[in-house]
């Protein structure tokens, strides 16, 4: 069996503009969960003190806030993660 880019060219010739829209949305989204989970972890490394008093508002505070930092970041392409995911699910990035 032969594999070559004729078959490859097929499919990526095969989405349409629908689809390929609710693609990028899903890979924005993908880039969303990862910079939201890549944040939460960074914050683990920060050492608590007994200056910041987590209170019930302080931690709803911080969340909201680490959620619009999570929007802002993934609406303005920061990552390009997105873009990548993207790129490799219509393979718009293959050499020819």
């Amino acid at each position: 069996m032969q594999i070559n880019n004729t078959n490859l060219d097929r499919i990526t010739t095969n989405i349409d503009t629908k689809d390929k829209d609710k693609l990028m949305h899903a890979c924005k989204l993908l880039e969303k969960e990862f910079t939201k989970i890549m944040f939460k972890e960074m914050k683990k490394t920060v050492p608590e003190s007994s200056m910041n008093e987590k209170s019930h508002g302080r931690k709803i505070f911080e969340e909201l806030y680490d959620d619009e930092l999570i929007q802002s970041t993934t609406q303005s392409s920061q990552l390009g993660l997105a873009k990548l995911i993207y790129d490799q699910f219509t393979k718009t990035n293959i050499k020819r």
